[in-house]
């Protein structure tokens, strides 16, 4: 740009504009910085929410497991006391009958 373009343009925009201008700028690349350590924080924060998911989700599968088994064992033992309790019935049916 020649001297007399650069003097024009100083012409029509006076240092306090230039000054506010400039203000503006740097605001915006601080915006722009907080932004994106924002962004960073929040996708360290997604990432270790995902990890935390799939242990949940695991754990619930376990525990799914574990409480399927305890059912069948439950019902197995019911099994066995009734089985006892029919024997105890029948020893007791045979002493009141003697």
């Amino acid at each position: 740009m020649s001297v007399k373009a650069l003097d024009e343009v100083s012409a029509q925009v006076p240092a306090d504009d230039f000054q506010e201008l400039e203000e503006k700028v740097y605001r915006t690349i601080e915006l722009y910085k907080g932004a994106r350590e924002a962004k960073a924080v929040a996708e360290r924060d997604a990432q270790r929410l995902r990890a935390q998911v799939e242990e949940r989700e695991e754990e619930v599968d376990t525990l799914r497991r574990e409480m399927v088994k305890l059912r069948k064992d439950r019902e197995e033992i019911r099994g066995r006391v009734e089985k006892m309790l029919q024997q105890i019935e029948i020893v007791a049916g045979e002493q009141a009958a003697s």
